[in-house]
């Protein structure tokens, strides 16, 4: 392709001569400079933001848009030349028109074959280009681009709104509606939103998924997806997933990382001190969206005691999210868990006699499960009737759950 076409389609996503739109600032921490040197990556799973993310990139580090060039490579115009070299034609081109320092944001870079090795050439070279791209492969972006761009890359994952940043859509939202609805950006203000959240589930499933095992049909994998989401909060056996899906042990386990690689879900390791004991024991999955899992498996009620606890699972996942053990009366341990990310201060007792999963913390009792009470406390109950009251705080102080 010509540089003159590949202009215009960067053209087409990049903000010369007016700003971006308006989008609800996201609460991720992004490295404090932008050096022409170190790549940012941006990953997470589809439809979270990450575009938006990046046109939010050029207020934070105060760039001038004229040399900011966005483009997004799953624009059909550029089906059949996603190559290296066209990555230096739109590079030499945007160069060429407004000269040197310029700042490229390579979107849904991971369809480019041979991005990595030629990005590396990029940061090598004495200049002052700056480079920021972003996937939705997990296992694409952080184990060829770890092997490639070792010690010349910064990680930024994004994960959809959370609470704090639900609210900046809809200000009277309770946590409720939050759990039932999810954080997808997209979804927050559509009456379809059940209906979008199961076409992003079989998008992730074919294109980030079956293109990354090679499955010849996606079928099982949709299936392995689904067990995953109607399984989440309890020791997943990849024996009984391999059984109920015919196929082996080692291909659920493949299937299963692949659904975790593209954020679908994310694990829960059993916690111990002993290397062993952990390898022996199952995990646990939990979704990365309460309202994805909610719109993809068969309905049973609210629920809400569950989205709760997947809520509480994934902001352990968020940057600024502290982790740490505190008693209580009547309890041999406890967790507590307090997120700085804006959601609000959420507290998370369970007795744990023994090591068990930690969903909230590694020492939380193995087979936790929440219950909303009244919109401000949580009863947490499991196999050993040992149970504890959570209350929190800033969620009931704020009105939510009313």
């Amino acid at each position: 392709m010509s540089e003159t076409p590949l202009l215009d389609i960067a053209r087409d996503w990049s903000h010369w001569t007016e700003p971006p739109p308006r989008s609800v600032p996201r609460s991720v921490q992004v490295p404090k400079e932008f050096r022409p040197d170190i790549a940012l990556v941006v990953q997470g799973v589809r439809r979270c933001g990450k575009s938006t993310l990046l046109k939010q990139l050029m207020d934070r580090y105060a760039l001038d848009r004229t040399k900011c060039l966005f483009i997004n490579f799953e624009d059909p115009r550029l089906a059949g030349s996603l190559n290296h070299q066209c990555l230096q034609s739109l590079v030499d081109a945007f160069e060429a028109d407004r000269g040197a320092g310029c700042t490229y944001f390579l979107d849904e870079i991971q369809g480019v074959a041979g991005w990595e090795r030629w990005l590396r050439s990029q940061l090598d070279r004495s200049g002052k280009r700056r480079f920021a791209v972003t996937g939705s492969n997990a296992h694409l972006l952080s184990g060829e681009l770890g092997s490639v761009l070792t010690g010349r890359h910064h990680t930024v994952e994004l994960f959809p709104f959370d609470l704090a940043e639900y609210r900046a859509l809809r200000p009277r939202c309770t946590l409720t509606e939050y759990l039932t609805n999810g954080g997808f950006p997209a979804t927050v203000a559509s009456p379809d939103h059940a209906m979008m959240l199961r076409n992003y589930f079989q998008d992730i499933v074919e294109r980030d998924v079956r293109s990354r095992v090679g499955a010849r049909s996606s079928a099982p994998l949709r299936q392995l997806a689904q067990m995953l989401f109607e399984g989440a909060g309890s020791e997943t056996s990849m024996r009984r997933i391999a059984a109920a899906l015919d196929v082996s042990i080692d291909t659920a386990s493949l299937y299963t990382q692949a659904i975790s690689d593209a954020y679908m879900c994310f694990p829960c390791e059993f916690h111990a001190w002993s290397e062993r004991k952990r390898l022996v024991r199952n995990r646990k999955y939990y979704p990365v969206d309460p309202g994805l899992r909610r719109a993809c498996v068969t309905p049973t009620g609210a629920d809400l005691g569950k989205a709760l606890e997947f809520h509480a699972a994934s902001q352990s996942l968020r940057p600024g999210a502290l982790l740490a053990r505190r008693r209580r009366s009547g309890l041999r341990g406890g967790t507590r868990r307090q997120s700085h990310s804006g959601a609000g201060d959420m507290g998370c007792a369970a007795g744990a006699a023994h090591e068990g999963h930690g969903c909230l913390h590694p020492r939380a009792p193995r087979r936790a499960r929440a219950g909303l009470r009244d919109g401000r406390f949580v009863r947490a109950r499991h196999s050993r009737a040992c149970a504890a009251r959570v209350r929190i705080g800033a969620f009931g102080s704020s009105g939510v759950g009313h």
